[in-house]
């Protein structure tokens, strides 16, 4: 059985090439892709479905946004996520504290391994 089986994993990514990476990636863990979702909007009206089990959020999203706002709705709902980013860990806003942070570039195994750490923390709240 695969790692991620059953799993819904919402994808919120502006790089394309970044977000196939992550959607094949994902795919072959076991997980069904939500997204990928570009802009906050989009990735909220994603999150506003509740149709995920999980999220990965690139930190910097396209046009200045960042992806703090899905951070905190996540958070609200309740359901775990990754951060993957290139950011300076001590520099993330406070709506990141509950996720795990994975540091761009980083291997499927760590993608993997960092959902199934979100799910236990989010599990032991």
């Amino acid at each position: 059985m695969s790692a991620l089986q059953g799993l819904r994993v919402l994808v919120v990514e502006n790089d394309e090439m970044n977000a196939m990476l992550l959607e094949l990636q994902l795919a072959q863990a076991g997980a069904t892709v939500a997204g990928p979702a570009a802009t906050v909007e989009a990735a909220l009206q994603q999150v506003d479905a509740r149709a995920m089990d999980l999220a990965v959020l690139d930190y910097r999203l396209g046009g200045g946004q960042t992806s703090e706002a899905v951070a905190a709705r996540l958070n609200t709902l309740g359901i775990p996520f990754v951060v993957a980013t290139g950011q300076v860990t001590g520099g993330l806003p406070a709506a990141f504290e509950r996720g795990v942070l994975l540091t761009k570039p980083y291997l499927a195994e760590d993608l993997v391994r960092s959902l199934r750490q979100a799910q236990e923390i989010a599990a032991a709240q």
